[in-house]
């Protein structure tokens, strides 16, 4: 019931914007939503695969909550580097080392020095914010260039590059994260981590390799929002309640109530396309943060019901 009534709300939701816009289900407006998801989708990509690896619980297992801190601080490496003098393809190898850099202290704080997920990565995410405002001043930086243009240009059918590339992102997450030997040990580790070790997997790599992939996601919006923002701005990354709202809502979209990264596309498509249908149709965008907040909190009790009913029913088996 719940996988077939968050399909069922999302094709409501469809219905309903396009009955009340008819720009709604237009091309070049579905395009505008899938460049506008871009940033959202990649940080909750990175989210999601930290939540596979680190297991269900909220607090103990898998967290990330300087995703959103850590695309403002890679945003800010590209645009001073670019104000330095270098090249595009240069920048974007800094911001990449500066993301992954980001997710390697998050491994190290959780897996070397033990910390619970939830004040380590709240640590790093107070650091990260922290190293942008040293970068930037807390001003915003113009950056432009080869890459930034390329990705606002449009492509096949008047589809803008960054539309295209959040599909080719989810498409190459998804092949890594649920289609490899790599991915398989991956949830292995978060779902039977005694198991997972008793078995020979090398559990404290697989948890180290999720953060360190999480820290490229943001990087790769950082890149994404760079472009979108024309450089770096103050605030680029205060959206950790959008990311945080996108991979908990994914597991409603998924088979077995889990995290999955084509859930998680679902999701921020399901949230942008509602944002999106606010703005046509004149409602305040002061009303998204409600209904992203309601939705999380509908995702964790409805989950918590469902975990909850499977435990009692195995009590019996």
């Amino acid at each position: 019931m719940l996988r077939s009534g968050a399909v069922l709300a999302f094709a409501l939701v469809l219905a309903v914007f396009a009955v009340t816009s008819p720009l709604f289900l237009t091309i070049a407006n579905l395009a505008n939503v899938l460049q506008q998801s871009i940033v959202v989708g990649l940080l909750g990509f990175g989210l999601t695969i930290v939540l596979i690896a680190g297991g269900p619980d909220p607090i103990r297992g898998g967290l990330d909550l300087s995703v959103a801190a850590n695309l403002g601080f890679c945003a800010a490496v590209y645009a001073v580097t670019q104000r330095s003098g270098c090249g595009p393809a240069l920048s974007a190898v800094f911001t990449l080392a500066a993301g992954a850099a980001v997710g390697a202290l998050n491994a190290i704080a959780v897996i070397v020095l033990r910390i619970v997920p939830l004040l380590a990565t709240l640590t790093t995410m107070n650091i990260a914010a922290g190293l942008e405002l040293v970068l930037t001043q807390n001003t915003s930086i113009s950056a432009s260039g080869t890459l930034t243009n390329w990705l606002l240009d449009d492509g096949s059918f008047g589809v803008p590059h960054l539309a295209y590339a959040l599909l080719l992102a989810a498409t190459l997450f998804t092949l890594l994260v649920h289609y490899t030997p790599f991915g398989l040990r991956l949830a292995a580790v978060g779902a039977h981590r005694d198991a997972a070790q008793a078995a020979g997997l090398r559990t404290r790599r697989y948890l180290a390799a999720s953060y360190l992939l999480s820290g490229i996601a943001a990087a790769l919006a950082a890149l994404a929002s760079t472009a979108l923002l024309s450089g770096s701005a103050p605030g680029a990354g205060d959206n950790l309640l959008a990311v945080v709202a996108a991979a908990l809502l994914g597991i409603v979209f998924s088979r077995r109530l889990v995290p999955t990264i084509p859930g998680t596309l679902c999701a921020v498509l399901f949230v942008g396309a509602i944002v999106n249908g606010f703005q046509l149709d004149n409602v305040s965008s002061y009303y998204v943060n409600g209904v992203e907040g309601a939705l999380i909190l509908f995702v964790v009790a409805t989950t918590a019901i469902v975990r909850r009913r499977r435990a009692g029913s195995n009590v019996y088996d």
